[in-house]
């Protein structure tokens, strides 16, 4: 098939031809040499991705997919403005990992394809930024780490405020013992949603591969929408796809690891849209004799993100309503600390602000980051593992709550719950063939 070039896209709203591979000359990432990536998923987060990487001078984005040729026009012209060359335009990822050429996969898909997507860049030598949450499960998370191991790829995920340098600050501060003892941290992200209606069963809209876009999960009649948000086949659902962030942040700033235990109490409280998954979440972690408490709700209007023209200012959120803190709680003093560039403050006992530090978000360094470790091979900010572990705190929570909100013990080596069979049935998923996580990777 002939490639998708911008004159025909730009003839033919849905483009023309569908997947093909080309062959570039096979070349090392050297210190001289270009970065080339291949992207995988341009919606709103890819497209933004694929700019990103475009506008760095020593990176060329040779690949945009997407399985809705329909996008491919926003995406093309947020790259070009920052490279003469332009991207080829495939639907299937697969001839991305053919060329030779490519260094790197962006992995910018739904949760449910974010496993496959990477341990398949894996083996076919390439590194991988992935998208958050990591995987759709706890068993996908654990082979995308051996996958990055066995093959000796970096795997970043995208947490990007592990690479803020006010967090690094934070950890400085925390570890000198300035708070003193901590027993208890709230990790919060509680916010408003939207309704996610099925709409009603459509034919295929021309240039969307519907089946590619179900891959591993069960393929279902197509239904527009973002309904699949929140339904356990397809996704993690919105409270686990935005509170990894302030997870990974209470892990990065205290070096906490796997818990000892986690018991959910929640459900579907508030939407009555067909939703499987959880709108209402409060989950405890317990980590020895430190004790993280999550708070998460999709229907709480009042409670906002960071604003934008906080974000990369001096200026700090209205923490009573910020939707994405954590707060650390001190036998001398209390920290509230701010993702997306909020920043933090510390408060003593009385109550008074004794230490405010400003942020930046972090998505320049981390992106600098991951092109850094394409040439040094070390591991990344965000390394798969940790990743890893940030996101089975979601999975963690999801779990207890599917089976009746207990209290479920952990074991890392294992990767299971001991004795527990009901909580054992949700470490992994059933996939549609031939788009299945293999056993060894």
């Amino acid at each position: 098939m002939k490639p998708i070039k911008r004159r025909d896209f730009l003839k033919n709203s849905v483009g023309a031809a569908a997947a093909f591979s080309v062959f570039l000359p096979q070349k090392g990432v050297s210190a001289g040499d270009r970065v080339v990536i291949g992207v995988m998923g341009v919606g709103g987060r890819g497209t933004k991705l694929a700019e990103w990487f475009a506008s760095m001078p020593d990176v060329e984005i040779a690949y945009l997919c997407d399985i809705n040729e329909r996008r491919f026009e926003w995406a093309l012209e947020g790259v070009e403005k920052h490279q003469d060359r332009e991207p080829v335009l495939v639907k299937d990822f697969r001839r991305i990992l053919d060329d030779p050429a490519v260094d790197a996969l962006v992995n910018a898909t739904p949760d449910h394809w974010h496993a496959l997507g990477t341990i398949m860049a894996c083996q076919a030598g390439k590194d991988v930024y992935v998208e958050k949450p990591l995987a759709h499960n706890i068993w996908e998370g654990l082979q995308m780490v051996r996958a990055a191991r066995k093959y000796e790829r970096v795997v970043q995920v995208g947490t990007q405020t592990r690479s803020a340098e006010y967090v690094k600050e934070g950890v400085d501060f925390i570890r000198e013992g300035s708070l003193g003892e901590i027993h208890l941290v709230e990790v919060n992200f509680m916010m408003q949603h939207p309704s996610r209606e099925k709409g009603p069963q459509e034919p295929v809209p021309k240039g969307l591969d519907w089946d590619m876009w179900c891959g591993p999960a069960p393929l279902i009649p197509y239904c527009p929408g973002m309904w699949w948000f929140e339904h356990w086949n397809y996704s993690c659902g919105g409270i686990a796809g935005d509170s990894v962030h302030q997870l990974d942040l209470a892990r990065m700033l205290l070096g906490l690891g796997y818990p000892d235990s986690v018991h959910a109490a929640g459900g579907v409280h508030f939407f009555k849209d067909g939703r499987d998954i959880p709108d209402t979440q409060i989950t405890t972690f317990e980590y020895g004799n430190l004790t993280l408490l999550f708070k998460g709700a999709l229907w709480t209007p009042y409670m906002k993100k960071i604003p934008h023209n906080v974000r990369d200012s001096d200026n700090f959120p209205d923490w009573p309503f910020c939707s994405t803190k954590v707060v650390i709680n001190g036998s001398q003093a209390m920290m509230n600390f701010g993702r997306q560039g909020g920043g933090w403050q510390v408060y003593d006992e009385n109550g008074e602000i004794v230490r405010s530090q400003p942020g930046r978000q972090g998505d320049p360094r981390h992106l600098r980051n991951f092109i850094d470790c394409i040439r040094t091979r070390e591991k990344p900010a965000a390394d798969v593992e940790e990743g890893h572990i940030s996101t089975l705190l979601c999975h963690l929570s999801n779990i207890s709550c599917r089976v009746g909100n207990r209290k479920l013990r952990f074991d890392p080596r294992t990767q299971s719950f001991p004795n527990d069979s009901d909580a054992n049935h949700y470490l992994r998923r059933t996939y549609r063939k031939p788009w299945v996580v293999p056993d060894e990777v």
